[in-house]
């Protein structure tokens, strides 16, 4: 069995190798437990709970499936400007996304292959959509749960957040909004976009930062065709890897996030099963603001086999934790031991990356790029003689390193998407600043 090792050079103990693989057949799958609670003003916030999703797209509920065969898909879409990007979106991301994994993958391999599919799917489906010529967008917060690995693909404000076992406390997504996100205002404008306030007869500026045309607070989203193609559909995506202690994720929109704190948000939850908790949430929140705008929570409990109730969580653990590492432990717990299998609580990260440029997010090295086919569209899957496709890489500089007649390709509809998606980025590249809109 591999040994992993942490910073100091310490690894996991024996004994609780030893113990994972004596327990192995009873820990080998989580339940998973949920709730979803809402509050709407507006009538835009979706969302999707699949308990057993089969990973083959559009076979849809696995529950007659053998659990090798099942992943669990939340999602929260978040709609603006009416509701017909977070519905177009809800029913195709997860076909999409399923569509561009390749078929015959180990379980490593799948979840290796998962978050280039994930930026496949979105951008694919958000392609799609602008053929819909409707003009209303959605923030997507997207969790597929495999086993004891965790992935979240996001793009907008609505928000993801993981407590371990423990009590330790995780960001799992992104925060697109112009105003909490600096690198994405100078990615904007470098494209073309512009980025400040409203500005009322020559006064100062007023309101959040907005991306114009259009106006929008966000940086990332799905449709929003009038804005700008310089408003992108490539997630962020973040993948971890759980103890089997477990952990409790909520996934909240904006409405949650703008009136409660990631920690006050957990502390309301305390002892209470996933639906009693979305609930509880999200009455506090529209107790603290009021009901200014749709009000959506999903709670998920990842737990041992046959404990059906969240852990009491250990207190003094309080903060985000943004950096993934292993713990050294030199002995179970005395709560694991009394348990019989648990490994120390740690969660150990697999994956982070959230650029948008659809060349670093599609490449993958060897031997992991092999697992997708050379001449499919990375984007769309759509299969292409050779020749026929465009490199991603093929607007690189000549003298950069990456080889722009290499895989993986491209059609020429995704291509298009691509190049618009860019903007003036690469005309502006060799400059040595990017110049800020004044906000």
């Amino acid at each position: 069995m591999e040994l992993h090792t942490v910073a100091d050079g310490s690894g996991v103990p024996l004994a609780v190798l030893l113990k994972r693989e004596l327990c192995n057949q009873r820990v080998e799958k989580p339940d998973i437990l949920s709730g979803v609670a809402n509050k709407s003003k507006k009538g835009e916030d979706f969302t999707l709970l699949m308990a057993k999703c089969r990973r083959t797209p559009g076979e849809g509920a696995g529950d007659n499936a053998g659990d090798d065969d099942t992943i669990s898909v939340f999602a929260i879409f978040d709609g603006h400007n009416g509701p017909a990007a977070a519905i177009y979106t809800r029913e195709n991301l997860s076909n999409n996304v399923l569509a561009a994994i390749p078929p015959n993958l180990t379980s490593e391999e799948w979840t290796a292959a998962l978050p280039r599919a994930l930026v496949a799917g979105f951008v694919k489906t958000d392609k799609d959509f602008q053929t819909k010529a409707a003009r209303s967008g959605t923030t997507v917060t997207f969790v597929i749960i495999d086993g004891w690995v965790v992935t979240v693909a996001s793009v907008g404000d609505s928000r993801c957040i993981l407590e371990s076992a423990e009590g330790s406390v995780y960001s799992l997504s992104a925060d697109h909004r112009l105003d909490a996100n600096e690198e994405e205002v100078e990615r904007v404008t470098a494209s073309g976009g512009e980025v400040g306030r409203i500005n009322i007869a020559g006064g100062a500026g007023i309101g959040p930062l907005r991306c114009w045309p259009g106006g929008l607070c966000l940086s990332r989203s799905i449709g929003d065709t009038d804005v700008g193609e310089f408003i992108v559909p490539v997630p962020h995506v973040k993948q971890v890897k759980l103890s089997n202690a477990g952990g409790r994720l909520v996934i909240a929109s904006d409405g949650v996030w703008d009136a409660l704190s990631f920690q006050e948000a957990l502390n309301y939850t305390r002892g209470l099963p996933a639906e009693a908790a979305a609930n509880r949430i999200v009455k506090e929140a529209v107790s603290s603001k009021g009901l200014k705008d749709d009000t959506t929570c999903i709670v998920v409990d990842i737990l041992p086999p046959e404990k059906l109730s969240p852990p009491i969580k250990k207190h003094g653990k309080g903060g985000i934790i943004a950096l993934f590492r292993r713990r050294p432990s030199d002995e179970l717990s005395e709560e694991q031991t009394d348990n019989g299998c648990f490994e120390p609580d740690v969660v150990e990260e697999l994956y982070e990356e959230g650029s948008a440029m659809l060349a670093q997010r599609l490449n993958m090295n060897y031997p992991a790029g092999n697992m997708f086919k050379l001449h499919d569209c990375a984007v769309c899957q759509l299969e292409m003689k050779p020749g026929e496709g465009v490199s991603v890489h093929g607007n690189m500089p000549k003298h950069s390193r990456v080889d722009p007649w290499g895989g993986p390709f491209l059609c020429s509809s995704c291509q298009a998407k691509k190049v618009a998606m860019e903007g003036k980025l690469h005309s502006t590249s060799s400059q040595s600043t990017v110049q800020l809109v004044p906000k």
